[in-house]
């Protein structure tokens, strides 16, 4: 066989163990493993070295210590005490409005997700802060789990993103360019986010009832629970921005300064803190494993040189660049239906990157696109893993009620990734002006 075949085969034995539930790392480990060999005339030896290698490089990786440094960051800001005080802050000034409650959770997302870096992360947290709040003020269901699922995933957008890290560390893009690159989009999705939601309410008044209004005095106190997170999102991003210390040392910086912060206040106690290094060592080490076992995927798929036989198909196609671009956001909007989002990003961007770059996109703009999908993924059927995470806290509330109150948000995604397909620079302009 050709080593083009090998890779197709390989590539329909990863569907078929990712179908039986095996878990994704090592089924990508496996079948890397065993298509090298393949590849290399069964030289065992070859293919052992390869693995070997490759695992080694991946744990031993100084750019992938970022990683851990912002879940920690996120994680000591949960049980700090912080999320909940960024609730407070929105509520007050967005919870008398009709769906207000909701749009200060998606408003509390966009500013967790500044110190998170992770969707699912970002709806847990605000599933146990917002959830029992609109409950309370008799919320719909329907409205309140699907808002906290799908701004859950502005977290993945909103820097520090660990989805943005996998991929510069893939593609070899800058970290930091990336971050940036995600701020104007994480925004506009929170708009229209909101504006879904007012449409929601407008035309179902039930749906989000107004909460009673607070006092100018209640509403400038609540502020003061924003404050830690204003600070070390713009330490941590200004750092980067300017230039004064490099993404790994500025994930350190803002850990370091999310747990002084949270000591001087004396909101995190000692059980506290031990969870939140059991809680970001067992994150890490899953997104660690799960990136390990796509390198040696990718290892394989390189030898085979699948990737770039797709990559000439594609750009040999009589049809326009953003056409081919449209046709991949669709694949990727489809598969993320099926495949974790995480583990897409990894399967699929040796395939396409190649692809992209032929075309004349640029890489920071696809890293934005990237995130983008994956962010429909996770709040789409049957692998939406926001969804999923909400239902695992809100045990009373059926899955299918979560996914149809997602429903309006995936629209509101669709809109916002053909406004960057239209307008690249919603996604380029302040990466210009770190690299003019």
């Amino acid at each position: 066989m050709t080593p083009e075949q090998i890779g197709i085969i390989g590539c329909i034995a990863l569907v078929v163990l990712l179908c039986s539930s095996m878990p994704v790392a090592f089924a990508m480990a496996v079948v890397g493993f065993l298509g090298f060999a393949a590849v290399v005339h069964w030289n065992w030896h070859a293919a052992v070295s390869m693995m070997t290698l490759d695992l080694y490089k991946t744990f031993a990786s100084y750019s992938l210590t970022v990683i851990p440094l912002f879940v920690l960051m996120g994680q000591i800001a949960f049980h700090g005490g912080i999320s909940r005080r960024l609730f407070d802050a929105a509520y007050h000034w967005l919870g008398p409005l009709r769906g207000g409650l909701a749009m200060a959770t998606v408003g509390a997302c966009t500013a967790f997700g500044a110190i998170c870096g992770s969707g699912p992360a970002t709806s847990a947290t605000m599933a146990l802060v917002a959830i029992p709040e609109m409950k309370r003020y008799k919320y719909s269901m329907e409205l309140a789990c699907g808002t906290v699922a799908s701004g859950g995933t502005i977290g993945m957008m909103i820097p520090p993103s660990v989805v943005f890290i996998v991929y510069a560390i893939l593609t070899e893009q800058s970290i930091g360019s990336l971050f940036i690159a995600g701020i104007l989009p994480g925004l506009l999705t929170a708009f229209l986010f909101c504006v879904t939601i007012y449409l929601q309410c407008l035309r179902r008044p039930e749906l989000g009832p107004a909460a009673p209004s607070s006092s100018w005095k209640a509403k400038l106190l609540s502020l003061r629970g924003a404050w830690e997170t204003l600070v070390l999102f713009f330490a941590v991003m200004g750092g980067m921005f300017f230039g004064f210390f490099t993404p790994t040392e500025g994930a350190a910086i803002g850990a370091a300064g999310t747990l002084a912060i949270t000591m001087i206040k004396g909101q995190l106690s000692f059980a506290k803190f031990v969870q939140s290094l059991k809680e970001t060592l067992r994150t890490s080490v899953m997104v660690m494993i799960i990136v390990a076992g796509a390198v040696v995927f990718g290892h394989f798929l390189a030898v085979t040189r699948v990737p770039f036989a797709m990559a000439n198909w594609l750009g040999g196609l009589a049809l326009p660049g953003w056409v081919i671009m449209a046709l991949i956001t669709i694949f990727y909007l489809i598969a993320g239906c099926f495949v974790d989002a995480l583990a897409l990003v990894l399967l699929t961007i040796p395939i396409f990157y190649p692809v992209v770059t032929n075309l004349g996109f640029d890489p920071i703009w696809f890293g934005v696109m990237i995130v983008l999908v994956t962010q429909m993924g996770t709040i789409t059927p049957p692998v939406g893993v926001c969804v999923y995470v909400v239902s695992g806290i809100e045990r009373d509330v059926p899955l299918e009620t979560i996914f149809r109150g997602a429903i309006p948000f995936l629209l509101a995604l669709v809109v916002v990734a053909i406004l960057l397909i239209l307008f690249p620079s919603i996604a380029l302009f302040l990466p210009g002006l770190l690299h003019p």
